[in-house]
């Protein structure tokens, strides 16, 4: 399986919607089924965007491509952020952050979400994350062990200045749920008050091995015989929810 993760440069949101489709085509003629863009991609923090209109175009790029799994990155809606999961011309899954980022003033732009969300494609188990998502593993874990998700994918608009936090945090989340893990990283922003140099794309396989590219944006996955793990972190799960605390 091909999966395209896109080095995406956020710039004014009326240039970004025209890159947009043609960044999208070119995933698809490059043979991907999975597409990932990242984290708020067409506004960034600071901007708007007409989102009927954002809706209408994912719904038309997905009908144009309905073999391909599309996750649109994350767009502000009803302050919540949210990725939007699309194919064949729908909406098939949606996720609202959960972990929000204090320092970058996210609560004060949007509401946290409610549930962690996996959703079924052809024959996987995908849970879906979000940048700050991966500093808590109880997220990752509740995807590996209650949706039995066989990969996971986060956008996100993390530093390149931290990028060794990220990459390790996608790897970590890989090891320890022995799932296919990517990360879809901003590359940068080029904007009025929001200059932003974004970290790497990763992905990881379930053993936490990096799956090298050529390219930066094609990734290759041999789903039919992935690698076996020394310890299976999910057959030998043991889920004790009591902590005892001892004293002197």
């Amino acid at each position: 399986m091909k999966i395209y993760l896109s080095r995406w440069v956020c710039l004014d949101p009326e240039t970004n919607l025209k890159r947009f489709t043609a960044e999208a085509v070119r995933a698809v003629g490059a043979g991907a089924s999975i597409v990932v863009f990242p984290e708020l991609f067409l506004t960034g923090y600071s901007r708007s965007v007409d989102l009927v209109a954002v809706r209408e175009l994912f719904a038309r790029i997905s009908a144009d491509a309905p073999e391909v799994l599309f996750v649109f990155g994350s767009i502000s809606e009803v302050r919540r952020n949210r990725v939007t999961v699309w194919s064949g011309g729908e909406q098939i899954a949606f996720y609202d952050k959960v972990h929000l980022f204090r320092p970058n003033g996210e609560f004060d732009l949007w509401d946290q979400g409610d549930r962690y969300v996996a959703f079924k494609w052809n024959d996987l188990t995908i849970g879906l994350m979000n940048c700050n998502d991966l500093r808590f593993p109880e997220q990752a874990r509740s995807l590996a062990l209650e949706a039995r998700c066989d990969m996971l994918i986060a956008p996100a608009w993390w530093p390149w200045r931290r990028d060794w936090v990220w990459s390790n945090l996608l790897r970590t989340r890989a090891i320890e749920n022995g799932v296919w893990m990517m990360g879809c990283c901003i590359a940068g922003s080029v904007f009025p008050d929001e200059d932003f140099a974004g970290a790497g794309n990763h992905i990881f396989d379930p053993l936490g091995e990096a799956v090298r590219t050529a390219d930066d944006v094609l990734y290759e996955l041999d789903l039919e015989s992935p690698p076996t793990p020394v310890v299976d972190p999910m057959g030998e799960a043991v889920v004790i929810r009591r902590v005892e605390v001892m004293n002197n």
